[in-house]
């Protein structure tokens, strides 16, 4: 490599890094303001929770926006909060009667209850069933609240994008001069050494689109004047909040009495106890909340894997028994009688082949154990099939086959819980993965299994739930309560402000 070829390539890595050099120092200067709060005050403003939790979250839509505006939905009479004991987690939502009208709620407001109204049971839902069971459905669900929360500050002039058009426009511009700079370094060498046409132009474009994929990413959002005015306020707000001892205490039916604060103290992070309760994102998929039989109850899911029967056809485990027999029986056959275990002399070949033997005899009588164990459970597992008839807990892929390297790994196997209404514990099925498309959460279906090798061989949806109706469409990319009395603090305003098939 000659010198001139070094001098090039050193300018082009230079142009590169000063490129991204420049998009650092952009990123510094719009990274969004820390105002400091403005002295504490009960005062509430006009901004919704969820906008709040942005402004005080550095323009950084939270967890903390959703759970929010559940409270200030019950707070507004939109939905009730009910603790039936002193176990804040057996809270429970409830759909009022005679709701106030919700034609002037926000879109993500409308998406919040719109989630609850789709899973309650007779108007009642646990609040900690809110959770989801799909991480694509969840994502797509979170991420459309986010970009409406989003819409709804930059409408107020609280919030705008962090990357406007001039400054992408700016780092387009710059990526362009890089990959001049690029081509024009490399054209000599190029010229000279290749037969093919010249590789610069080809090095010149992938910069420049590497360059302008990274400007045309959104870094997120960034304060405004007046988003910076009203992000103090609500510091305040939050300051004088957690003056309250006991405010980052209190359960969510305290809302009841704490009204709409108790919503705000969400946006802010003051409510440590009730933000913990409350979630819209994934679920827990060991403890799941089922409605079988109209009525809403916990059930504990296992997940067998390591085992290598667990979702396994009976002809493959049989002819694995089969091939375990026949080794360990030839292993028996040749060693067995070989095999002496009198004490020898001082002979140390001796004693290795006397070792090896044993160990030889040992390992033929442990296959012949298990194949013969296997083939004894894998025939009783074809004449001990059942009928399961229950509403389907969870769905998620539990193996997959290698396609090779230029190909995604494919799955066929699926988990498979579902509630028989037998008992508060269950054990996940092995479901093949042609089936999974036809059933999702909530679903009531029957399936045929083989208890032995946790199999579905049959499976049929017999009734549809009520996670149908709050689908996510999916981008491309993810395709494949009264309350119990809790005191308020002195001074506070009155509360008021489908398929089937056989394998």
């Amino acid at each position: 490599m000659d010198l001139r070829l070094l001098l090039d390539l050193a300018a082009s890595a230079f142009a590169v890094g000063a490129w991204f050099g420049a998009y650092g120092l952009v990123r510094a200067v719009t990274r969004p303001a820390g105002p400091a709060p403005a002295p504490a005050t009960m005062e509430l403003g006009n901004e919704p929770p969820a906008v709040v939790s942005l402004l005080v979250n550095r323009w950084s839509v939270t967890e903390d926006a959703a759970e929010s505006t559940l409270l200030d939905l019950a707070a507004r009479g939109f939905l009730e909060l009910r603790q039936p004991d002193d176990d804040p987690t057996r809270t429970t939502l409830h759909l009022p009667s005679s709701p106030p009208d919700d034609g002037e709620l926000r879109p993500y407001e409308r998406r919040v209850l719109d989630r609850v109204r789709g899973l309650a049971v007779d108007g009642v839902v646990p609040v900690t069933a809110l959770t989801f069971r799909d991480r694509a459905q969840a994502q797509a669900w979170n991420r459309r609240l986010r970009a409406q929360v989003v819409a709804d500050a930059r409408a107020a002039g609280l919030s705008r994008r962090r990357f406007g058009p001039a400054v992408t426009s700016l780092l387009t511009a710059a990526a362009g001069v890089v990959a001049v700079v690029v081509v024009v370094m490399l054209w000599r060498y190029g010229s000279l050494h290749s037969t093919d046409g010249n590789p610069a132009v080809g090095a010149g474009v992938v910069v420049f689109a590497v360059l302008t994929a990274i400007a045309g990413l959104s870094p997120g959002e960034r304060d405004t004047p007046r988003g910076r005015q009203v992000a103090a306020h609500w510091l305040g707000v939050r300051d004088w909040l957690r003056g309250h001892e006991q405010f980052d205490e209190l359960p969510p039916a305290s809302v009841a009495i704490w009204d709409r604060y108790l919503g705000y103290g969400a946006a802010v992070g003051a409510t440590r106890r009730t933000s913990a309760l409350l979630d819209l994102g994934m679920g827990d998929r060991k403890l799941v909340w089922s409605s079988l039989g109209g009525r809403w109850h916990r059930v504990r899911v296992r997940y067998p894997r390591f085992s290598l029967r667990y979702g396994q056809t009976v002809p493959k485990l049989l002819l694995r028994a089969v091939i375990s027999v026949a080794v360990g029986g030839f292993l028996l056959k040749v060693f067995g009688p070989d095999l002496d275990l009198t004490p020898t002399s001082d002979d140390q070949p001796q004693r290795i082949v006397t070792f090896a033997t044993t160990g030889l005899v040992v390992v033929g009588l442990i296959l012949l154990v298990l194949g013969g164990h296997t083939l004894v459970r894998g025939v009783a597992d074809l004449v001990t099939e059942r009928t399961v008839t229950g509403e389907v807990l969870w769905l998620e892929v539990w193996r997959t086959t290698n396609q090779g390297e230029d190909r995604p790994a494919r799955p066929w196997l699926h988990y498979l819980a579902v509630d028989d209404g037998t008992g508060d514990r269950t054990t996940a099925w092995g479901l093949p993965s042609r089936w999974a498309g036809d059933c999702r959460d909530g679903d009531v279906v029957t399936i045929r299994v083989r208890p032995w090798t946790r199999r579905v061989v049959a499976f049929a949806v017999v009734g549809h739930g009520r996670s149908r109706r709050l689908v996510e469409p999916l981008g491309t990319d993810q395709r494949r309560t009264s309350a119990t009395e809790y005191g308020g603090p002195a001074g506070r305003p009155p509360a008021a402000a489908q398929g089937s098939g056989t394998t």
